[in-house]
């Protein structure tokens, strides 16, 4: 009954899972704010802060769209970004190129890595004074230069990209490769990164703006209808727990949940707390198209047989390991933005190897900490009974039988081992040291720990 129970709990937790990504994927498209027809005198502003990820692409997506159906004079980022994540960016750039809308970014500070790539996807950049562009380069999880596969794809990314908004390809490319030497501009073994005097002069960009709304004059839209595309609570939400160090929490969540619930009886608060997690892990990740269903199917199966190793199959075996499997592949996977059932790409798998790799080790030091220190602590002791009730202390669990010890009766019944013995003209179970004994013998107490009373035949 117990399986039946955490079998279907964590069914359950599964379909709410999916019911809840379901739900928050309607209301952020039913949040949208309808373009209300302007003509062309309306410009589009999205703000572009913060890490590059899929749930920004979501955000610039939803104003790219706006823009179409509004049919806007133009569209701008206002740009402050150390960069992120390269599937995204590569994403954004994507878009920004197929659109008819004309595009301008704003880079005010920042447009370092990705930043860099989506910038120079639009027609028009303006660069307040101070500002910097480039240093594109990819790198990997753990702050390291990512390996030679990945740095190609990004220069690839950065050549093609300049080249179709007209800028120099070259320079582009430098941004990405510290190798390629362009006189003037950089020596071998340095990366390009300009500054905003260094990016007119080299017509990397077209000009330099203080304010927005300079930019906005230099463009010719001073006389446009501004509308600030806002990031809904949805897609703030989303940005939220799709960040590393947040899937890194709840992934912990999840795993130090399902290994606690697994060690008590019942369904109880560790469960909870391993569905919460598994839900704010999966739905986000569910919604920016992370997580495909499959792999939250292979996560719940990894569980299901994890828990049937246990309970049901002897020993640790196939089903066990088939399970953890199956589990950490699944939360690997559900980090990469793969489609339908395709195997996703070695290359794309470092930010999900990293995350996974650092939440073990954190798992692994919280274990350690809780069991070395959490005891001792006051609060630990009010909800876990610390202290034994031993025989020592008067605690027993059930009525003892010490009193027997040594005494002599005689069998009523035929000890198969266990049988029925006449003891002190009481009758009292009883079992042998295993060996069968008729009926009608003598035989005498020798045993009576466990709440067991063992005899053995009296030979005399």
């Amino acid at each position: 009954m117990q399986l039946k129970q955490r079998i279907l709990f964590y069914f359950g937790s599964v379909m709410m899972m999916l019911l809840f990504g379901a739900m928050m994927h309607t209301q952020e498209n039913g949040s949208t704010d309808e373009p209300v027809p302007r003509g062309s005198g309306v410009v589009y502003v999205v703000q572009v802060e913060g890490l590059v990820d899929n749930g920004l692409h979501r955000y610039i997506e939803r104003g790219i769209t706006l823009a179409e159906e509004d049919e806007a004079m133009g569209l701008i980022l206002h740009m402050d970004t150390f960069g992120g994540l390269v599937d995204a960016a590569d994403k954004i750039r994507k878009n920004l190129l197929d659109t008819n809308v004309p595009t301008l970014t704003f880079i005010d500070k920042n447009a370092a890595s990705a930043g860099a790539l989506i910038a120079f996807a639009t027609d028009i950049i303006y660069m307040a004074p101070g500002s910097s562009i480039g240093a594109a380069t990819v790198v990997d999880g753990g702050g390291g230069k990512a390996d030679e596969k990945m740095q190609s794809y990004m220069r690839g990314l950065m050549r093609s990209t300049a080249e179709a908004t007209g800028r120099n390809a070259r320079i582009a490319e430098a941004m990405v490769d510290e190798r390629i030497v362009i006189d003037g501009i950089t020596e071998e073994g340095n990366l390009v990164t300009l500054s905003t005097s260094e990016a007119i002069e080299l017509e990397m960009v077209q000009g330099s703006s203080s304010t927005l709304e300079q930019a906005l004059e230099s463009a010719g839209w001073q006389d446009a209808e501004i509308i600030y595309v806002q990031e809904t609570t949805n897609e703030q939400i989303l940005r939220f727990l799709a960040n590393p160090v947040m899937s890194s929490i709840l992934m912990l969540m999840m795993l130090g949940g399902l290994y606690f619930e697994l060690q008590s009886p019942g369904v109880g608060f560790p469960g909870a707390m391993a569905t919460m997690g598994a839900l704010l892990f999966f739905a986000p990740l569910y919604i920016m198209g992370f997580a495909q269903p499959w792999e939250i199917i292979l996560f719940f199966i990894g569980v299901v047989l994890i828990i049937v190793e246990i309970f049901v199959l002897p020993g640790f075996g196939i089903p066990g390991i088939i399970g953890i499997t199956l589990v950490f592949f699944s939360l690997v996977v559900s980090m990469i933005g793969n489609v339908g059932f395709e195997f996703p790409a070695l290359e794309h798998m470092g930010r999900a190897i990293w995350t996974m790799a650092i939440t073990l080790i954190l798992g692994i030091l919280m274990l350690f900490s809780l069991g070395k220190y959490l005891p001792q602590s006051r609060m630990f002791s009010r909800l876990i009974l610390v202290d034994s009730t031993s025989k020592e202390q008067g605690y027993t669990s059930s009525d003892s039988k010490d009193s027997l010890m040594g005494q002599e009766g005689v069998t009523v019944t035929a000890l198969r081992p266990a049988g029925i013995a006449l003891i002190d003209d009481e009758r009292i179970d009883v079992v042998s040291q295993g060996d069968f004994i008729e009926n009608g013998a003598r035989v005498v107490v020798v045993n009576t720990s466990s709440s067991r009373v063992m005899v053995k035949r009296l030979t005399s």
